[in-house]
C-alpha cells in the first residue's frame, strides 16, 4: 500500500462528492453575500440556497465563522491565481511598477469589498500564514525586480500596511475619504519607496 506523504499545514485530499458539495456550498454562500450582505448570511439560509439540510454545513465548516472563513479562503485562493498567472497589470506581462501598483490597487479594493467578511470569519478568518506570506512575498520580488536597495523585507511591509482592512475603513469610513484618493496616496508612497 503507497504511503501518502503531506506537508505540515496541507489539508488531506477530500473525496470528489466531498470537494463537489463543498464547493456547492461555498457557490451558495457566495451567492447570498452578493444578493444580502454579509451580515444577512446564516447557516439556515445558505443549507437553503444549496438544497440541503443545515447539519451538513455544520458538519462541513462547524460555525458560521468557519463558513466566512472558507468563502474568505476562496477568494484569496482566485486572487492570488490572477496575481500569479492573470493578465496584466496584475499578472505577468506587465513591467514590475506597473504589477506593483496593479497590485496595490488590486488588493485595496479586495480588501474593502470583503471588509465585512474578514470580520464575519472572525478568528477563522485571520489571514492565514500562507496569505499574508504570499502577498509579502509578491511584494519583495516585485520591489527586487525594479532594482530598489534597501531592506526589502522591510520595505514591502510598509507598502502593504496602508492596504490592510482596519486601516482601508479608518480611512472610508471615518475620515470619509474616497477610493481614488487612497489609491493616489498609496501611488505616491510607492513612488517614493522606489525613488529612495
Amino acid at each position: 500500500m503507497p504511503i501518502e506523504l503531506r506537508l505540515a499545514d496541507q489539508q488531506p485530499l477530500e473525496r470528489s462528492d466531498a470537494a463537489r458539495n463543498r464547493e456547492a456550498l461555498l457557490a451558495a454562500a457566495q451567492r447570498l453575500i452578493d444578493r444580502c450582505s454579509v451580515e444577512g448570511v446564516t447557516m439556515d439560509a445558505v443549507a437553503h440556497e444549496a438544497g440541503v439540510g443545515k447539519g451538513t454545513v455544520f458538519r462541513r465548516f462547524e460555525s458560521r465563522e468557519g463558513l466566512m472563513a472558507a468563502v474568505l479562503n476562496r477568494s484569496e485562493t482566485e486572487w492570488q491565481a490572477a496575481a500569479i498567472g492573470g493578465p496584466p497589470p496584475l499578472g505577468p506581462g506587465a513591467e514590475p511598477m506597473e504589477r506593483l501598483l496593479a497590485f496595490g490597487h488590486s488588493r485595496l479594493r479586495l480588501n474593502l469589498t470583503h471588509g465585512a467578511l474578514i470580520n464575519a470569519a472572525g478568528h477563522a478568518g485571520a489571514r492565514s500564514y500562507a496569505a499574508v506570506s504570499f502577498s509579502a512575498m509578491h511584494v519583495r520580488y516585485l520591489l527586487t525586480a525594479i532594482g530598489v536597495q534597501g531592506d526589502i523585507p522591510l520595505l514591502a511591509t510598509a507598502l502593504m500596511a496602508p492596504l490592510e482592512v482596519v486601516i482601508l475603513e479608518q480611512q472610508v469610513r471615518t475620515e470619509q475619504m474616497d477610493i481614488e484618493r487612497i489609491q493616489a496616496g498609496w501611488d505616491d508612497l510607492v513612488r517614493r519607496v522606489v525613488a529612495g
